[in-house]
């Protein structure tokens, strides 16, 4: 039976119950089976999406808008930009103008120190519901399509399966926690053995790893740290090389010598943070490769890995479209 979620915001799914996930994951796959059979589902008519990104976004921006043009809405593509929060207008102000006009408010929004907290005062005095389209702690849009590609793969019974999730080395620009950060928190509520490696200069954020340790406990699922790449990935189901706080200074982190680090200065001692074709062989060569995507390609992950015949990487991200109709239509339907 599917619950009743209609107005309820999503700013991480540790605040969802696993009923609640599991209704977005039956629905997005029933709507992904409808789209595949070439059948219509309106079911957001007349409906409106404003979406305010203060970032760029190529999955994110067009899964949320294909997503409410193939329900029959519309989706609004705003920046702060073109709105009055360039000239300083308040999260309560913009909450409850919108909250008037449209069904639902979707913000990106990574600044660190910064991102959460906007998304949190908007939900307070927004009416209709809020979805996190990432910020500085979360994205919960690409861990929910995470979890419903595994299952396509892999089955809907996770529990045991081993997931290593890698730091890789990367300079394109500066990539939030948010994603390892909602992998660690999600994947063990489901039974997954989730490892973790990252230098000791590249660490997850505390509170989030107490929380997800207590999903694990909770769930029979597990979470674990190591400082090597070859020791997570070595029999891993699945493979992530991911980089993440490459470019940030975080208050909470503090090297040897107690003082606060630039990450961007530790970044060069770990170029071979690599998953290229040696090290993905000497971990047995089977694991599924998945990557939230854009990649940087032949520094988190070589090219014939991320293209080889394991990678899901364009499962991973259609699936974001499916996920963003299953999320749209539970959230904002009659």
């Amino acid at each position: 039976m599917k619950q009743s979620l209609r107005g309820k915001h999503l700013i991480t799914f540790d605040d969802w119950s696993k009923e609640e996930i599991e209704s977005v994951l039956k629905t997005s796959a029933e709507l992904k089976s409808k789209r595949a059979a070439g059948e219509i589902t309106n079911l957001l008519v007349n409906k409106t999406l404003f979406m305010i990104f203060f970032e760029q976004s190529t999955r994110t921006r067009n899964s949320l808008e294909a997503a409410m043009t193939q329900l029959g809405g519309h989706a609004h593509d705003l920046t702060a930009g073109k709105m009055q929060i360039s000239h300083g207008e308040t999260p309560r102000d913009t909450a409850e103008v919108l909250s008037r006009m449209g069904e639902a408010i979707a913000i990106r929004n990574c600044f660190y120190g910064i991102g959460n907290e906007y998304l949190r005062k908007i939900a307070e005095y927004s009416s209709i519901p809020l979805i996190s389209m990432q910020d500085d702690i979360y994205h919960p849009l690409q861990a929910i399509a995470d979890l419903m590609t595994i299952r396509e793969h892999f089955g809907g019974n996770t529990n045991g399966l081993k997931v290593a999730i890698s730091w890789a080395y990367a300079t394109s620009h500066a990539k939030p926690l948010s994603v390892p950060q909602s992998q660690i928190l999600l994947f063990p509520r489901f039974g997954i053995e989730v490892v973790v490696a990252h230098p000791h200069e590249f660490p997850l954020q505390k509170a989030v790893i107490e929380k997800a340790e207590k999903n694990a406990t909770n769930n029979g699922g597990s979470l674990s740290f190591v400082s090597d790449m070859d020791e997570a990935i070595d029999g891993a189901d699945i493979i992530i090389p991911k980089n993440w706080g490459g470019f940030a200074f975080f208050d909470d982190f503090a090297d040897d010598d107690r003082h606060l680090c630039a990450m961007k200065d530790h970044l060069d001692r770990h170029k071979d943070w690599i998953l290229d074709d040696d090290r993905y062989a000497s971990s047995g060569g089977s694991a599924k490769i998945m990557h939230a995507l854009p990649a940087d390609r032949g520094k988190e992950v070589s090219d014939s890995v991320l293209d080889g015949e394991n990678s899901i990487i364009y499962d991973e991200a259609e699936n974001r479209l499916h996920t963003a109709k299953g999320l749209l239509s539970l959230l904002m339907g009659s």
